[in-house]
């Protein structure tokens, strides 16, 4: 494995996070708000403080609600639809304002940022991570427990979780941390685990009635998700009564449920070097920026942090 390390940002969850963690200090209600830029911009330059990165990317959402994933399950994140759409995901205006500033300073300060038409940015992290696996240990920063799924010891991909400490204390979650936490030994296990459980934050039903729990009970007697689907066919004796009748019930859902889950290994993200930027695209620009919207500092923070200035 070649020395360095690779960290894959999952913008929109630290961009989300630092809108609503950031207190918002305009003055002039006219103005363009800037917490999420100023919040955003601190956290990377705090994750490459401490994780020392050689390779960065900002992995983005081109399609938050893939259709592939709608057609498999149609209730995929539709709590999050604005009213009326099929399309449009609520996003806070004052947010909404500032994802454009974000892109155009990931742009200037020359961090590759990378989707792929059609998928999410978790499918984004997971091409990523499958096409480095073995040749760069890697770090995925999100605060999203379904990226967990891409936890593998063996081929140094961690997860560092930012849900609960924010970058300055989050948890790295590696296999240990899964069988602690879940009860479950790999990354793998923990997407099966996921299905069995569901998300009601993502509009995954799950198989009523197995929790978290449970599942992970399930997944230790029949190895996986796939065991278990043939000890139940099978007739298994171990899985009866109400526990049968559920998973029997679900059987729909779980032939569809794991492709929804589960992250894309090959979505179509472009071949771009990831290595971290050793000179601004465009000084100039971000410096006017920088002084238009009275966020010198954040910005001078991160080129510091990367080494730039």
């Amino acid at each position: 494995m070649t020395a360095g390390r690779l960290v894959l940002l999952d913008s929109a969850s630290l961009y989300f996070r630092a809108f609503f963690g950031v207190p918002d200090r305009r003055e002039d209600e006219s103005s363009l708000p800037t917490n999420a830029v100023r919040g955003f911009l601190d956290m990377v330059a705090t994750i490459v403080e401490n994780r020392r990165p050689t390779h960065l990317v900002a992995c983005w959402d081109n399609d938050w609600r893939p259709q592939f994933r709608v057609a498999a399950i149609p209730t995929y994140k539709t709590h999050r639809l604005v009213d009326g759409s099929d399309l449009e995901e609520q996003v806070p205006d004052d947010l909404a304002v500032q994802v454009p500033v974000i892109r155009e300073v990931l742009e200037l300060a020359g961090i590759p940022r990378l989707g792929a038409d059609g998928f999410e940015a978790d499918d984004v992290i997971g091409t990523l991570v499958h096409r480095h696996r073995g040749v760069l240990p890697v770090d995925v920063v999100t605060g999203d427990r379904d990226l967990f799924q891409l936890v593998d010891d063996a081929a140094g991909v961690r997860v560092v979780y930012t849900a609960k400490g924010g970058v300055r204390s989050a948890e790295v979650v590696d296999e240990a941390f899964l069988q602690d936490r879940y009860a479950v030994c790999s990354g793998s296990a923990y997407a099966d685990l996921a299905v069995l459980r569901g998300d009601p934050s993502d509009g995954l039903p799950g198989v009523p009635g197995i929790g978290e729990k449970t599942a992970a009970r399930l997944l230790a007697v029949h190895g996986d998700l796939a065991g278990l689907r043939k000890a139940l066919a099978d007739g298994d004796p171990r899985i009866r009564g109400a526990q049968r009748a559920r998973l029997e019930a679900a059987s729909d859902y779980l032939d569809v449920a794991p492709d929804v889950v589960r992250v894309a290994p090959d979505a179509p993200v472009p071949e771009v070097d990831l290595s971290l930027p050793t000179a601004l695209r465009d000084p100039e620009r971000l410096g006017r920026l920088a002084a238009e919207l009275a966020i010198a500092g954040p910005v001078h923070r991160l080129l510091t942090a990367l080494r730039l200035v």
